[in-house]
């Protein structure tokens, strides 16, 4: 596997209802690289978003769905999606604030 850098691990943000409501707990959703472990994430998100502390990460693997066109069916590709718990006196995540 080749060395992942930071800046590669976060792929975007999950926007949606419940993930904006979550985010008064201080808790932010993104769609990650599959292969990544709990600790780079954590890594990612403190050198990224700066004064940010991260407390816990909990990810989820979402396996492919299958679609189908016609006769002819395949899968999605399948994705990571982690959860990032911040610290109470950590800053705020800014890409967030304008939603």
């Amino acid at each position: 596997m080749a060395d992942i850098k930071y800046y590669d691990v976060i792929i975007e943000p999950v926007v949606t209802e419940k993930s904006m409501g979550e985010m008064v707990n201080k808790k932010y959703t993104f769609y990650v690289r599959p292969e990544v472990t709990k600790g780079q994430i954590k890594e990612a998100v403190e050198k990224m978003f700066e004064g940010a502390k991260v407390k816990k990460v909990n990810t989820m693997n979402l396996p492919g769905k299958t679609r189908r066109r016609g006769m002819t069916s395949g899968k999605t590709a399948k994705k990571k999606k982690a959860i990032v718990q911040l610290t109470e006196d950590s800053a705020d995540i800014e890409i967030f604030q304008g939603l």
